[in-house]
């Protein structure tokens, strides 16, 4: 007798910032007005983009370390208030997507894979900037840092988000930028596809992921390899 085939579609998850776009100069300029306000020097862009890849209050930490200040508790909740203030009305000031995202997109779902995105942004900034960028309705589920209790590196963050978005978590894969994404994905036990363009303290191919690609045009042979479409 076989087996009752599944009826959930298997399913791409992606992180945002990083992975889907290039959204550091939003990210670091909203870090160095707060810098400015505190009295400290401005970070250049290509010193801060290793800081980001674990939300904002770790971009926040890391920024004021990176120039000698550590935070109390209470100044890290404050900055943390202002950032997202500040954050949410230059969402898109030069932000973009990478090439070629689009095209994997309209790849992936010809066969037959349901899209997600497992961000530690949080919800309502990741709809609307997915909105602005043109594919915030490509996605069945956009989670974000305050979506569920749990974000990542929890792997719960990434089983809920397929949950949500109706998938199959055994034909599920993890694509992103940085030992966040492929952390989260390595504890749920699955696959992850790293991007080398994104945002990382250290190259991905140091951290293990089951595939590694340079341009999204590689995206959907990898995806094919790690997930079977066909129950």
């Amino acid at each position: 007798m076989s087996a009752e085939p599944t009826t959930r579609p298997p399913i791409a998850v992606f992180d945002l910032d990083g992975t889907l776009a290039e959204t550091a100069g939003d990210l670091i300029g909203t870090l160095n007005v707060l810098m400015k306000r505190e009295g400290l020097a401005e970070l250049p862009l290509s010193q801060a983009r290793g800081l980001i890849g674990a939300g904002a209050k770790a971009l926040i930490r890391r920024g004021f370390e990176a120039e000698g200040r550590a935070l109390s508790p209470e100044d890290h909740d404050r900055l943390f208030d202002a950032f997202i203030a500040h954050y949410g009305e230059h969402l898109a000031d030069t932000s973009h997507l990478y090439p070629g995202v689009v095209e994997a997109l309209d790849a992936l779902e010809a066969a037959g894979f349901r899209l997600a995105v497992c961000t530690n942004k949080y919800e309502g900034q990741s709809v609307e900037l997915l909105r602005i960028l043109g594919i915030g309705d490509r996605f069945a589920a956009i989670c974000g840092r305050d979506t569920f209790p749990q974000f990542k590196p929890d792997p719960r963050h990434l089983t809920d988000t397929i949950a949500r978005a109706g998938g199959d978590p055994a034909r599920a894969v993890m694509v992103g930028d940085s030992r966040t994404d492929i952390d989260t994905a390595k504890a749920a036990g699955i696959p992850v596809v790293a991007v080398t363009f994104g945002y990382t303290d250290r190259p991905v191919t140091e951290l293990g992921p089951d595939r590694v690609i340079e341009h999204f045009s590689q995206l959907p042979e990898a995806v094919g390899a790690l997930v079977p479409v066909d129950a």
